[in-house]
């Protein structure tokens, strides 16, 4: 799995709603973490498309070397 750069040291906490979709920056280049803003044009990387299927927290990651993309695994810590 490829790994994009590194964009935090944590992760963020989202509020997602359910049935909404949300797009994952994997290459660390947005500035709108942990979300795409079309950064990755041009390098090899793709945003994660998530549909929540319920209104909840979640932790997304922003180390960007998580192996549960889009989600936090702690990688952040090694």
């Amino acid at each position: 799995m490829l790994k994009g750069k590194k964009a935090g040291e944590s992760a963020i906490v989202v509020e997602v709603e359910k049935n909404k979709s949300y797009f994952w920056c994997s290459c660390g280049l947005s500035s709108k973490q942990p979300f795409c803003d079309g950064s990755h044009k041009n390098t090899e990387f793709s945003p994660v498309k998530f549909i929540a299927d319920e209104t909840k927290k979640m932790f997304f990651c922003t180390c960007k070397q998580t192996n549960n993309q889009p989600f936090c695994d702690g990688s952040h810590n090694k």
